[in-house]
């Protein structure tokens, strides 16, 4: 396919900006604590070698959802693939610093090169990859074309673009055709997004529908030493968790606790707002809710008096919801669109939240068709909810098997995206 004029005008500005653009992002990482030798690595100078004699498989994400998104696949596709080797890049140092604490066998992590020959010609000169896969909205033109102009069988998986970008991208038909073409096979989210990338001037033949690879997540690391602690301090009590609150939300869920503490008086409820540099706030918010509580921050451990757990740090969810029979997500009371629930069945919890679940429509969809999850609207339906499951054993025992049943459907879809995945990019050769 012939590139339109407007990539040439788009090739001629990273000549030009490329010199600040490299300043500029080697600066901020710096600043982030990246070292010279990483922070370099976003002009395609690699800071590990190329090893492994078998394909080297090349993942480019964005930030941090987008890179977490995929490490099951990697881990499944590693297992199916026992002589390939996989690299994951990426932009953020917070997403570098989790995908290292969950990196599958096998895998790196580098930092993106910048869309400019010079990085662009570095970085796949040295990784040399097999295959590449690009996740959600990564359209980076010179990187797509580079790298297919290598021969690189590529593939889009969990593509989802906002509204915003699709109008973007649709103004432009002959730069959308001449970048989308690149990809051997695109994998969406749902069928809406199947449908805007046809439009969006994608091949029909080479788009499909997949599935939203964050509710296919690896299970949330734990810490033995710090559950060990926790249990111990609260011994037999019972516990619910309310996790990645918003400002706005705690104090629906404050209610709804004080509402519980009525029949259930030794009830703990563990508080994890979204954003641990709230917690100053949420400490207040608990205080004026009539509450005891204690800071997971200060190194303090719940009290028999505490009526409250603030766990205000990150890193540390999986600890609480293993804790826990069920769970409450937050960015679902208000319209931010819902958080991950797959994260929360996997440590064989339930899941309740409100009906703001944009970003995760479809699984919430059939996780409360299956009865693994339930939405509220407010303080008084989260306190029904909660209790119910707290005080009826039957239906608690019904909604964890429904949850596992989940976890084990979503472990076979990852399979069957897995083997997509090696069928269309020609990694047949490293099947065990």
């Amino acid at each position: 396919m012939r590139a339109p004029p407007l990539f040439h005008v788009y090739v001629a500005a990273t000549v030009l900006l490329a010199p600040f653009a490299a300043w500029s992002e080697i600066r901020k990482l710096r600043r982030q604590g990246v070292s010279v030798l990483r922070a370099h690595e976003k002009m395609g100078h690699a800071s590990q070698p190329r090893s492994g004699a078998g394909h080297l498989i090349w993942f480019h994400a964005a930030s941090v959802g987008e890179s977490l998104s995929v490490l099951a696949l990697i881990a499944k596709m590693g297992e199916m693939l026992p002589r390939a080797y996989f690299l994951i890049t990426s932009g953020t140092p917070t997403s570098a610093k989790l995908v290292a604490d969950r990196m599958p066998p096998r895998t790196v992590h580098q930092f993106a090169p910048l869309d400019a020959r010079g990085p662009l010609s570095r970085f796949l000169g040295h990784w040399r990859p097999a295959a590449a896969i690009f996740v959600e909205s990564e359209l980076w033109p010179r990187m797509l074309r580079m790298t297919r102009d290598r021969g690189t069988p590529m593939a889009l998986v969990n593509a989802r673009l906002s509204a915003k970008s699709r109008a973007a991208w649709a103004s432009k038909p002959a730069l959308a055709a001449y970048v989308l073409d690149v990809f051997d096979l695109i994998l969406t989210q749902n069928d809406e997004m199947a449908q805007a990338m046809v439009a969006m001037h994608a091949p029909v033949d080479r788009v499909a529908r997949g599935t939203n690879l964050k509710a296919m997540s690896s299970p949330l690391p734990t810490d033995p030493a710090v559950l060990a602690q926790v249990r111990t301090a609260i011994k037999a009590r019972p516990i619910w968790v309310a996790a990645s609150t918003h400002k706005g939300e705690e104090a629906t869920v404050l209610a709804a606790h004080k509402a519980l503490l009525e029949d259930i008086p030794d009830l703990l409820l563990i508080l994890v707002p979204r954003h641990p540099d709230r917690s100053d706030e949420v400490a207040a918010l608990i205080s004026d809710h009539g509450l005891s509580h204690a800071t997971r921050s200060q190194q303090a451990l719940p009290t028999a008096e505490d009526a409250v757990y603030l766990a205000d740090t990150l890193g540390e969810l999986g600890n609480w919801y293993t804790l826990t029979d069920f769970a409450f997500l937050g960015g679902s009371l208000l319209p931010i669109g819902g958080h991950n629930p797959f994260e929360v069945v996997q440590a064989q919890a339930a899941v309740l939240s409100g009906p703001h679940v944009t970003s995760f429509a479809e699984t919430y969809s059939d996780m409360t068709e299956m009865g693994a999850a339930e939405i509220v609207d407010d303080a008084p339906a989260l306190a029904k909810a909660a209790g119910r499951l707290l005080k009826d054993p039957a239906h608690a025992a019904a909604s964890l098997t429904a949850a596992d049943q989940f976890v084990r459907g979503k472990s076979d879809e990852l399979g069957s995206i897995a083997a997509r995945l090696i069928h269309m990019l020609k990694l047949e050769d490293d099947i065990r």
